[in-house]
């Protein structure tokens, strides 16, 4: 693919809000530590989904495997979401978490999505032979998570 440099812009992507997990979970089971490092699995016992794109609910049975290293959380989390359709959707999670930093308040309109020294980033896959979800398993995704009212609450954005 071959283009001119008079023809070319700049281009930088946009993230257009999706839907929005809230995820219940239990209490962190201990598994292990390492050298400097601390294992957790933390069960996922249910939730919901809503939003412009997806609604439905979170099914119990998953759950979000943490690496502690120093200060930072590395993340992997599988569950599985029920649209509203029944449909079944499989989703992997991969993230970090961290505080400190030079980060502050963020917003997406009212709602505060992240909060000042809180580094709380996702990058999920979807998985789903549902044709209405398709597009899900299609297309790139960030999230923003945070913790609030005894959940774990992921804003996912695609990346157009």
């Amino acid at each position: 693919m071959s283009h001119s440099s008079a023809s070319s812009r700049p281009f930088a992507p946009s993230l257009t809000y999706a839907f929005e997990v809230w995820a219940e979970v239990a209490p962190p089971l201990h598994i292990g530590h390492g050298d400097g490092e601390r294992t957790e699995f933390t069960p996922i016992t249910g939730g919901r989904v809503h939003g412009p794109r997806l609604n439905g609910t979170v099914l119990a049975g998953g759950g979000d495997w943490s690496n502690t290293r120093g200060k930072v959380i590395e993340l992997e989390a599988r569950y599985l979401i029920r649209a509203d359709d029944g449909a079944v959707i499989d989703i992997v999670n991969r993230g970090f978490y961290h505080e400190g930093g030079d980060t502050f308040d963020q917003f997406d309109g009212d709602l505060q999505v992240a909060g000042a020294g809180h580094y709380f980033r996702t990058s999920p896959a979807f998985r789903t032979d549902a044709a209405a979800h398709r597009w899900l398993a299609e297309t790139v995704f960030v999230g923003l998570a945070r913790e609030e009212d005894g959940h774990v609450v992921i804003r996912f954005y695609s990346v157009d």
